[in-house]
């Protein structure tokens, strides 16, 4: 009983000393967070809370931003988290924002975080354009973003269409131009190959100092009127107040430097700026709400304060920071360095492993290609050792036919020879018979002229012997009959007597023996030329069969001038039956007989 009462009152007691807590969710310009405050909690123990899990040590450029009733307004450091105007529904949302700008980002940015976080911001600033950017800042803007996000450009890396989904131009700006998206990417890309070697928070710094020359960077605006009643813009920043024109927030009409002023204050609706100059007048106006005005001196006094801090000389605590970020800088630097040499060793090693890699491969290649022309010089080799034999098969066969061409040529040679002798006998007899034809043509003449001779004789003769008969007729009229008869019996057997049978040579046996032999020489010649057009078939079948084997670039100048001939048709045999009419045969001509090519010559060609 007593125990039970023990655990009861501790059970009790330890939840009355459980803080009561609720859930905040941080967000910041990269990341959401989510912490569990306790309801005692003020503005600066969850400020605190953030800025430790961030590591971010620049605390007094930012602030805890949340949104009442349409209007910003910040978390205050000294009042509790649950006191200000927030919802009530968790998780209670706060934004981490930079609350005041710097003059200078290069000189009063100090870590690397702060710069990051600034550069978030304003590039979301600028891309939602409420900071007015010209379109080429603009195109600058964004290839510094693109270094800060890719690193160096490697255009195996990043090809056409790596920035189809990033957004890196304000709308206005790609409204502005008929281009398209593949035209901006190409002239961004342009200027983010420049870049090479800048790391993040350097090109992020580059980013922050083109941006900071801005009109409207850092401004914030409100909406306010004067006495008149006319309305302006207020415009709170790191160099003082300005008023601009509703329509113009580029350019102020009016300015008061922080220095130049000596006092702002409100009252309710009613702000007023007393300048230090006691000669200008004070500056009143009015703005909408009791709350815009509670921020307007909220961010003027930030502003101004920050203003003074910058022409002093730096606390310890930024003294301390700026030394440890010029180390973390060298440091940085060196490991920049390092990294920058094993970068170039690496890049240097894998050129020396590519090219390795590519003279492998042209190794490769090349032995494969060595191996594959020994395979083709294999066949190669076999297909000329089969030509070879084919060849020299080839050449013992023309061999062959040569020999026995030569053997014809030799055997149509000695027929040659043979006709030609017997052609010569044949002419020989031909003139033998001419001649004794001619002879016996004269023989015949002289005979004939001897019986023409021997008949005029015969009839002087009968002449005489009729005179001889008369006188002796007259001489014996005188005597007997008898004596007559015996006297004319008894004449004188010493007197000529003539034979009347011709002894001229008959001209048909002289014609048919002339007849003869003209016809067995033409049959002769006839033999011949069948057996000329034979041999002329055979050479030329051998010439087509070693054609191919003909060296033309060997030809001397009489093969050339034979072929020619041979195309035109000309040879010796139309060459002799046409005689040059300046020229005659003596003497009965032979017949022509081929010019026949000598065995060496047919074995040349």
């Amino acid at each position: 009983m007593a125990g039970a009462i023990a655990s009861r009152m501790s059970f009790s007691s330890l939840k009355r000393k459980q803080p009561k807590t609720f859930t905040v969710r941080i967000v910041t310009m990269d990341a959401e967070m989510e912490f569990s405050c306790e309801v005692k909690w003020k503005g600066k123990d969850l400020f605190d809370l953030v800025c430790r899990t961030l590591g971010l040590r620049e605390t007094w450029f930012f602030g805890l931003q949340y949104t009442i009733k349409d209007t910003v307004a910040w978390l205050k450091m000294d009042k509790k988290v649950l006191d200000h105007d927030v919802p009530t529904e968790e998780p209670v949302t706060f934004h981490f924002l930079a609350k005041f700008y710097p003059e200078n980002a290069e000189e009063e940015l100090v870590q690397e975080i702060t710069q990051h976080l600034f550069f978030l911001q304003v590039k979301k600033q600028i891309l939602d354009e409420k900071i007015y950017c010209p379109p080429e800042a603009s195109v600058l803007l964004a290839s510094y973003a693109v270094q800060a996000k890719y690193g160096d450009y490697d255009p195996n890396v990043h090809k056409r269409g790596f920035l189809a989904q990033e957004e890196l131009l304000p709308k206005r700006v790609i409204n502005l131009y008929q281009m398209t998206p593949e035209m901006w990417e190409e002239r961004i890309t342009a200027w983010y190959a420049e870049h090479r070697g800048r790391a993040r928070d350097e090109a992020e710094m580059e980013y922050l100092k083109i941006a900071q020359d801005l009109e409207m960077y850092g401004v914030n605006y409100f909406a306010i009127r004067n006495k008149k009643g006319t309305e302006l813009l207020l415009g709170v920043d790191a160099l003082g107040l300005h008023i601009y024109d509703p329509d113009n927030r580029l350019t102020p009409k009016i300015s008061f430097p922080w220095n130049e002023i000596r006092n702002i204050s409100y009252s309710d609706k009613e702000f007023t700026i007393k300048p230090l100059d006691k000669k200008i007048d004070v500056f009143k106006f009015n703005s909408s709400k009791l709350r815009v005005n509670k921020l307007i001196l909220q961010l003027c006094i930030g502003n101004h304060d920050l203003f003074m801090r910058r022409r002093k000389a730096d606390s310890l605590e930024v003294q301390q920071m700026k030394a440890q970020a010029r180390e973390e800088k060298a440091r940085k630097q060196m490991e920049r360095q390092r990294l920058a040499r094993e970068k170039q060793m690496r890049e240097e090693a894998e050129r020396t492993r590519d090219e390795l890699e590519r003279r492998l491969m042209q190794l490769k290649e090349e032995a494969t290609m060595a191996n594959e022309a020994l395979m083709r010089s294999e066949e190669t080799a076999d297909l000329l050792a089969e030509k070879a034999q084919i060849t020299e098969e080839e050449a013992k066969l023309l061999a062959q036919k040569a020999a026995e061409a030569e053997q014809e040529m030799q055997r149509i040679k000695a027929t040659a020879i043979r006709t030609e002798e017997e052609k010569r006998l044949m002419e020989q007899k031909v003139l033998e018979a001419e001649m004794l034809a001619l002879k016996m043509a004269e023989e015949s003449e002289r005979r004939a002229k001897e019986a023409d001779q021997l008949k005029q004789d015969l009839q002087e003769a009968r002449e005489s012997e009729r005179r001889a008969k008369q006188k002796l007729l007259e001489i014996t009229s005188k005597s007997s009959y008898t004596s007559v008869n015996s006297s004319a019996t008894a004449l004188p057997t010493d007197l000529p007597s003539f034979n009347l049978i011709s002894e001229s040579l008959s001209f048909d046996f002289k014609d048919t023996d002339m007849k003869r032999l003209s016809m067995e020489i033409e049959k002769e010649k006839v033999e011949y030329m069948e057996k000329s057009k034979h041999l002329q078939e055979q050479l030329n079948e051998l010439k087509t069969e070693i054609e191919a084997l003909k060296l033309k670039e060997r030809e001397t100048a009489l093969d050339i001038l034979h072929n020619e001939n041979a195309s035109r048709g000309n040879s010796k045999h139309n060459t002799i039956k046409k005689p040059s009419p300046l020229l005659s045969c003596s003497s009965p001509c032979r017949a022509p007989s081929p010019a026949w090519p000598s065995s060496r010559s047919s074995r040349t060609s």
